[in-house]
Parts: structure tokens; sequence; C-alpha cells
């Protein structure tokens, strides 16, 4: 527990982490991985070079000064955070560099503003953050080791099965090399797959939504080719799975993880999504439709046109076997082919308008995800459309980052 003193400290620094924060943050990666090498076969590098790594850890940095004395307020980010940890392999020994190297950042940036009484403040409530952290993340090691067919770390697979979805999107079929049995997982989580790249010094690790039911004893991940453009880097890895990883490959993967899961709802559900966000909602959709959940379910489904859009069929075939399911497709820009075969519901950006002529309970509980501008234009249309804030939930592909109320919605 944190004295008195050392919370007000803390909270007097709140105002400073709001405007240096991600100069910390920034300071702090180029540091660690300065002097620890090493950390770079855990870490997203894309992540990195785009700025949401360091933004993300800004986020909470703040977040937890804010709440020093009451870190249950932002529980869920702190749980959501532990399960990124232990999918990656974080252990309790990273945890002294990280803070040693968040308070040279803070030293570097605050300069003589980083007096020794907020920085031994800060040294005490980072050893709190991280005694929270390695407790949590020490319960999720021992459940994922402990579950039937579970496991700790990494465990090598087989690629049984790839198969081409789309023009950019390719899924594989993950069975255990060791023939053994593989944990269950719950709709909406994901997996982290680690790869060693030729040339590269370091290893690479990706987490990737788990997009088939998890009735189903394989795992599929279901991965978009990541082209690059003048404002984001290639996907390095997304790029070496699509080309090199083939049936009968081996790779590295950890257990399930992740807390965007399908809740057991009396609620109709309405699954959302744009793009490559569509593999946790198929997950979802596919326990929907195998269990005896009588939940009616709005499947919504975003993309540029058919050529990209991947599991139309599979989506189609689970709706006429199933009165209680409605799939909807909107493209942005449809192809003649797409429009002469009438493949897709509406033309242009789902909106709050169409939303509510095809969703006609407020009350639905709804799970988003897909790019970011996408997921902040369906939070506004749906609160414009009057469903709930807290019946909405969504994940991040990457670090998580907050969604904006506007003033109109």
């Amino acid at each position: 527990m944190l004295d008195t003193k050392t919370i007000e400290i803390i909270k007097s620094t709140v105002p400073v982490l709001e405007k240096h924060g991600e100069d910390i943050t920034r300071t702090f990666y180029k540091l660690m991985f300065t002097n620890h090498p090493e950390l770079l076969n855990i870490f997203n590098h894309a992540n990195q070079k785009q700025g949401r790594q360091q933004k993300a850890l800004a986020n909470s940095v703040y977040a937890a000064a804010k709440y020093i004395d009451n870190l249950e307020v932002i529980l869920p980010v702190v749980t959501q955070i532990a399960h990124k940890h232990r999918s990656l392999g974080i252990k309790p020994e990273h945890y002294p560099i990280v803070g040693e190297h968040l308070i040279l950042a803070i030293k570097e940036v605050l300069k003589e503003a980083a007096t020794e009484e907020i920085i031994e403040a800060w040294t005490k409530a980072y050893g709190v953050i991280a005694d929270a952290f390695i407790g949590l993340e020490k319960n999720l090691y021992e459940e994922a080791a402990q579950k039937q067919g579970g496991w700790n770390d990494f465990r090598t697979f087989t690629v049984a099965k790839k198969i081409k979805e789309s023009e950019v999107i390719t899924s594989f079929y993950f069975s255990p090399i060791d023939g053994g049995e593989i944990a269950s997982y719950l709709p909406g989580q994901y997996i982290s797959v680690k790869v060693n790249i030729p040339g590269e010094e370091y290893t690479h690790i990706r987490q990737y939504s788990l997009s088939d039911s998890p009735e189903k004893s394989y795992y599929r991940i279901s991965v978009k080719k990541e082209e690059g453009t003048d404002i984001k880097p290639e996907g390095k890895v997304s790029n070496y799975i699509h080309n090199n990883l083939n049936e009968g490959d081996q790779i590295e993967i950890s257990a399930p993880a992740g807390e965007f899961v399908l809740e057991q709802t009396d609620k109709p559900v309405v699954l959302l999504s744009g793009g490559v966000g569509i593999t946790p909602m198929l997950s979802m959709l596919h326990h929907l439709d195998a269990s005896e959940i009588s939940s009616e379910t709005t499947f919504i489904h975003a993309a540029l046109n058919g050529n990209v859009h991947a599991f139309a069929d599979e989506v189609k075939e689970i709706e006429e076997n199933n009165p209680l399911v409605k799939a909807y497709f909107c493209y942005d820009k449809p192809t003649d082919k797409d429009r002469k075969e009438k493949v897709f519901h509406k033309e242009g950006y789902v909106t709050s308008d169409w939303l509510q002529t095809i969703v006609s309970n407020k009350e639905s509980q709804v799970y988003m995800c897909g790019p970011v501008p996408f997921m902040q234009a369906m939070y506004e249309a749906l609160l414009e459309a009057g469903f709930k804030k807290e019946n909405i939930r969504y994940e991040f592909f990457g670090p998580s980052l907050e969604l904006k109320e506007t003033q109109n919605a």
C-alpha cells in the first residue's frame, strides 16, 4: 500500500503526464531497447514504428497516476494488458527492467521538474503497479497451463491447411505437432504466433484472433496481408506467413488469451466488423450458431468490395440454416460483378440511419472490431442510433486506444 504523501505526489503529476506522457514513453522505449535489445524479441516492432505502443503506454501510465488510490477503476484495462502479456511471454523478471527505464525516461524528459520527491514516489508507485500485473499474470499463466489441453508459453504446431479466403486474407489451420489435445477458448480470443524471419536478428510475435468455432479440434487464424503505404510500413509478419508459411510447416503458438469475448446474455446480439476485423466476429457467430443460445443475431460486415471480402459464403450458409441469424454486407466500392450478382446490401458506408433499419432492438449487445477509423465512426453511429454505451464492446488489433464520443452523438 502507498502512503498518503506518495499518493498526493503521484496525483500531482497527472497534468504533467497528460502533457508529456508520449515524450516519456518514446524515450522509455528508446532507452530500454538500447540497453536491452533482447526485449525486441517480445515487442511488436510495427506498433513501435507507428507510435501506437507509445501512445497506449502513455495512456496507461496516465490512468495509473490518476487512479493510484483506487486502481480497481482501471482493472478492465489492467486485465486486458495482462492477457496480452501472458500471450507474449512477459515474465516477472521483465518488470524491474521496465521500471528502471521508465524512471530514467521521466528524469530525461522532465529534467529539473523531476525532483527527488517525485522520482521516489513514482518508484514506489511502479512497484505497486508491477506487483498487481505480476500477480494477475501469474494466475493467467497457471490457468492456461492447467486447462485441459493447455500449456505454458509456446507450443509447436503444424500448418494443417492454408486456404486463401480473398485477395488479401488467408486462413491457416493449426494442429499440435505432439498430437495432443488443445485448449478450448472463448469466442473472440486470440493466439500469439512466433516467427523467425531469415535475415532478421530478432524473433517476431504477433497476436491473431481465432476465426472459427471454439468447438473445433484445431485453431484457425485468418490473416490479412498488410501492404505498405506512405504512412504505414508493410506488415513484416503478415507478409512473411502469407508468402512462406505453407502446409506441413511448423510454428510456435501461445495458448488462447484475451478478454474481448462473447458473454452470455438474453439480449439480441449485433456483430459489427470492418475488413479483417471480421475474424473475432466470425468466431462469435460460429459459437452462437453451434450452441443452444437463442439470441437473435445480426451480423454486419463492411468491406471495400467482394474481391477482398472474406467468408461471405461461410456467413451466408449459417444465415440460411439458422432463422435467428441475419447477415448484412456493406461495400464501399463494389465491383460491377458485385452489383450484377447482388452480393451486398448497401453501397457506401455503414450509417446510423441504416443501422436503425436493420437492427430494431436498441437494447442489443454490440461487439465490433475493425480498423481504428472504422470503429470510431461506428461508435458514433451506434450512439446516434440509440444504442447504449454500456452495451458496446470493441477490440483493437494492437495496442488499445480509446474511442471518443462526439458532441453530436
